[in-house]
């Protein structure tokens, strides 16, 4: 399972209404379990943090991650989901995230962005806008959510 993940998840490991699930997440992708799609927009959204918000991107095992470019193809993405109103300029860096976990074709994104991101109600139309241009579907989960729980 290819999971993208925005810093959001990255960050939760450290919050403490969220750190649970961020980083039993974490651990699924040091194990193996899954594998972490990150991209360097969050790599350098993570470059203003502390080093130990750092950590848990460096804990992953590079044969259990894998790295995806802000490229043309995603920057028009992200600009037709503007365009179509689905989210304001202002929130750009959340519709880029969003288009390159489209274009790569993972299988969620997680995230604790739950006003731009994780809400069903922007999932519509997001997945509107994919559709429209050729793109498959985008499902947009908590790491809760992709958490197995046994």
């Amino acid at each position: 399972m290819r999971i993208y993940i925005d810093t959001s998840v990255i960050g939760g490991c450290f919050d403490q209404e969220f750190s649970e699930w961020s980083n039993r997440l974490m651990g699924d992708f040091i194990k193996g379990e899954k594998v972490a799609v990150i991209s360097d927009q969050t790599l350098q959204e993570l470059e203003k943090a502390p080093e130990q918000v750092k950590q848990p991107i460096r804990s992953i095992p590079t044969d259990h991650l894998i790295m995806v470019e802000l490229d043309e193809e995603a920057r028009l993405l992200a600009k037709r989901y503007i365009q179509e109103g689905v989210i304001t300029r202002k929130h750009l860096v959340d519709a880029q995230h969003i288009a390159m976990a489209t274009i790569h074709r993972v299988d969620f994104l997680a995230s604790w962005n739950f006003k731009e991101m994780v809400n069903v109600f922007k999932i519509r139309q997001y997945n509107a806008v994919n559709l429209k241009y050729g793109y498959p579907l985008i499902d947009i989960r908590t790491p809760k959510e992709l958490v197995y729980e046994s």
